[in-house]
């Protein structure tokens, strides 16, 4: 475990948590009651791949936590990028309750101390990394969650929320409108894409026969295209940060296909609510589908939606590119959030408001 002695930085350039959007963001998170937010009072949280733009948020959140509401709580982040991790959290990790583990995921986990809750998010899921480091992608969602399991499987852990995909499903059979938990369709092994989902699913098994062994209490979140502050602009190929690095950066924004295919985007507080209620409220030993199907949009729809968002006289371009080497393949099928509902959430950020919101944490 790591503590670094940082008090020559400047922190002004490394302060994404106090952004006015993130800080509002995360406000406004903890102001919903239907979560049991007091589970984690004096407890202590591993988060891993915590400079990811969702479990960064989960950490920010702890942080406000902590810093505003006294919650004593003992944070554990899990980074193999030093540099990223003080980009991120900057003075925080000074902190007494902020410890850095700076490993690869692959690697035996070195951390000793007992955690009460793991967020386990670590892994990539890119066009970038699936073109280029495929092994690694498969490699973090094996070994890692491996290394994860055997670590807890003697330690009495109270909860494990494992970070998942709704590319697990794969392409659905005919018929299937709306994808529940207990649905499973075809994924092609020979697909570079399914490097991804699935390894995915392996880490699924693996987590479902580590706590068949070892009694493991356990949840899994199947996310759907996540979005907001923090998210990765550079190098990611993913038609939402590479819509908004455009934007952001006052360029036409670029579409490379016709933009006919449809996406539910779902805003970064409604996702990290729902994953934070599955983890301290849901039924353990069991899945759920986090996405937000109330707006399915075509994907030139969502293009035109953020030109007009951005500040200067941008305009949606089309430049066709006809590589398609690490993009899903098969025809999109919403996801049935039922079970979750059952719980007491659903989502409360429009397209429009996410992507104003997102958009102003990157230039203000």
């Amino acid at each position: 475990m790591l503590r670094k002695t940082l008090k020559y930085m400047d922190w002004s350039d490394y302060m994404l948590y106090k952004n006015l959007i993130v800080q509002n963001d995360l406000k406004e998170m903890l102001e919903d009651k239907n979560i049991s937010w007091d589970k984690l009072k004096n407890n202590a949280v591993l988060i891993t791949g915590a400079t990811g733009m969702l479990a960064k948020y989960i950490t920010y959140l702890l942080i406000y936590m902590n810093e505003e509401m006294n919650y004593n709580v003992n944070i554990y982040i899990l980074v193999r990028n030093m540099e990223k991790a003080i980009y991120n959290f900057g003075e925080y990790i000074e902190k007494d309750y902020f410890n850095v583990i700076n490993q690869d995921i692959c690697d035996e986990l070195e951390l000793k101390d007992k955690v009460d809750y793991i967020i386990h998010a670590a892994g990539s899921c890119s066009v970038y990394c699936i073109k280029t480091n495929p092994v690694g992608i498969i490699d973090a969602n094996t070994i890692g969650v491996k290394n994860i399991l055997e670590y807890a499987k003697d330690k009495d852990i109270k909860n494990i929320l494992y970070v998942s995909t709704r590319e697990i499903y794969g392409k659905m059979p005919e018929g299937i409108e709306m994808i529940k938990e207990s649905d499973m369709g075809i994924l092609d092994p020979l697909d570079s894409r399914s490097c991804y989902p699935e390894s995915k699913r392996m880490g699924e098994q693996i987590f479902k026969s580590y706590s068949d062994m070892y009694g493991i209490n356990y949840n899994i979140v199947r996310m759907a295209h996540a979005y907001g502050p923090g998210m990765n602009l550079k190098n990611d190929g993913r038609v939402m940060a590479d819509f908004m690095n455009n934007a952001v950066d006052g360029n036409d924004i670029v579409m490379k296909s016709t933009g006919d295919a449809q996406r539910a985007f779902c805003y970064i507080t409604d996702a990290v609510k729902a994953m934070m209620l599955v983890m301290l409220d849901g039924d353990k030993y069991t899945s759920y589908n986090i996405a937000n199907e109330e707006e399915p949009m075509k994907i030139r729809d969502v293009a035109k939606e953020l030109a007009n968002i951005a500040k200067g006289n941008i305009k949606v371009v089309y430049k066709q590119d006809n590589d398609s080497s690490g993009y899903c393949k098969y025809v999109r099928v919403g996801l049935n959030t039922d079970k979750i509902r059952k719980l007491g959430w659903k989502p409360q950020i429009t397209l429009s408001e996410g992507l104003n919101r997102t958009y102003k944490s990157f230039i203000i």
